[in-house]
């Protein structure tokens, strides 16, 4: 079983920027997708962000595109997540997750299995 620890979490201003970055260790399906999710609280769990295996495609959610850039380092088995010009409703507990499609991270995360995810770093956006 894959074991997945976030970090990089933190309170920042409106506009500001943080890196998330996801250390994942046991046993990792090089098939599988990795990517973000995130739950506020009161709210469902929301899609962020995935790559493919082999980083050769990302898919975003309408949310953060063009202000999220995720990516992975595979020889150091992490995963990041550069969050610039973020805003309030960003604010959450973000979770790196893994599974075998990237639509279900990102579309469908409610479908995702228990314990494919985290336990999550807080990020908190003020305005």
């Amino acid at each position: 079983q894959v074991q997945l620890m976030e970090s990089g979490g933190g309170s920042v201003q409106a506009g500001g920027s943080l890196r998330l970055s996801c250390v994942a260790s046991g046993y990792l399906d090089s098939s599988h997708c990795m990517g973000w999710i995130r739950q506020a609280p009161g709210k469902e769990r929301e899609g962020v962000a995935a790559i493919s295996p082999g980083g050769g495609r990302t898919f975003y959610a309408d949310s953060v595109k063009g202000r999220f850039t995720i990516s992975q380092d595979s020889a150091k088995n992490t995963l990041y997540l550069q969050m610039n010009s973020l805003k309030p409703e960003d604010s959450a507990m973000y979770y790196c997750a893994t599974d075998p499609s990237c639509r279900t991270v990102v579309v469908v995360p409610s479908n995702l299995v228990f314990g494919s995810w985290g336990q999550g770093t807080q990020v908190t956006v003020s305005s």
